[in-house]
């Protein structure tokens, strides 16, 4: 979303701009300088320009202008286009998953939703949630953010989700940051639909473990002991680098988050970036087997610092579990 904010604004100030200095020059006043104008095209404002030059019939003589804001506005489309495309395409990634399980079950995991926004009411990530048919939906985190917050926005995915199957939630970094009243009344009205919050806590069914861990107490957990072999252990947890941790419980299956896949794909290369800022960081998506333990990375949904993703689209994760 923040990069539709970003279009609007540069392109409704651009067209201001335009407005502005044809009516400083019908009163001959003081221009604005043509390089200011052109410069907010460049940066996306384009369509603005263009808009701002034939309503206002300004600077539409000079070829300084009719030619370079239109060539710009051609190229920014389909620039513009592109990244849309790349940043709200939603893919679902299947994983396989053998932990002993008597009876396969179907996990949907969701991860670093950070209020994006598919499609009216989230019809479209709900749609591709539900053509995967899953036993459970599973919440690794982030599903607000913490600098562009719509708690509205996370409950239109959290209505729609407890409709299609039981919905698991543990909180991620974004969480943290926004603890408080608002926070609290927004976990209230989750639980009230029937959402299980697993934040250091866990259940157990006659199949498996089922547990969770809060992203605030990754560093120092001390919430549960290791689980003995009797039962396979799903764990969730939000950041993947605490593998040890994670192993030192007992769990089999590890579903996380947080690396938004490197932001940007680079073929070749992997993920250019984690939300650390560790460039090329060794894992940041898939599925991987760590003596044993199974460990899965989603690449998330949305975006937060870094409002872009280039050749890394939204990722909804399906693993079945055997």
């Amino acid at each position: 979303m923040i990069l539709v904010y970003y279009l609007i604004t540069v392109n409704l100030a651009a067209f201001i701009l335009y407005g502005a200095d044809k009516a400083r020059a019908k009163r001959g006043a003081r221009r604005i300088p043509e390089r200011n104008l052109l410069f907010w095209a460049w940066i996306g404002g384009s369509l603005g320009s263009l808009l701002g030059m034939r309503i206002f019939h300004h600077k539409t003589l000079k070829p300084r202008f009719f030619i370079t804001v239109p060539a710009l506005l051609v190229a920014q489309l389909v620039l513009i286009g592109l990244c849309l495309y790349q940043n709200y395409h939603l893919v679902t990634t299947e994983y396989q998953a053998d932990i002993g399980l008597e009876e396969e079950i179907t996990i949907v995991q969701i991860s670093d939703l950070h209020n994006q926004f598919f499609g009216l009411k989230q019809s479209s990530l709900l749609k591709k949630i539900k053509e995967a048919s899953p036993d459970m939906i599973v919440v690794t985190g982030d599903v607000v953010d913490g600098h562009h917050t719509s708690y509205p926005i996370a409950l239109d995915f959290i209505k729609g989700a407890v409709k299609i199957a039981p919905v698991y939630y543990i909180t991620g970094n974004h969480e943290a940051y926004l603890e408080g009243e608002k926070l609290d009344d927004f976990f209230d009205e989750m639980r009230s639909l029937g959402v299980v919050i697993l934040d250091d806590t866990y259940i157990e069914t006659d199949g498996y473990i089922l547990a969770g861990i809060k992203d605030s107490s990754l560093a120092s957990f001390n919430a549960y002991g290791a689980f003995d072999d009797s039962k396979p252990v799903i764990l969730l947890a939000h950041e993947p680098q605490y593998q040890d941790l994670y192993r030192s419980l007992g769990a089999d299956l590890v579903l996380t988050g947080h690396r938004h896949g490197g932001q940007f794909i680079i073929p070749g290369a992997g993920g250019f970036i984690s939300p650390e800022f560790e460039f090329f960081p060794g894992m940041y998506e898939g599925i991987h087997d760590i003596d044993g333990m199974k460990l899965v990375i989603s690449r998330g949904l949305g975006n937060s610092v870094i409002p872009l993703r280039i050749n890394n689209c939204p990722e909804v994760v399906v693993v079945k579990v055997c």
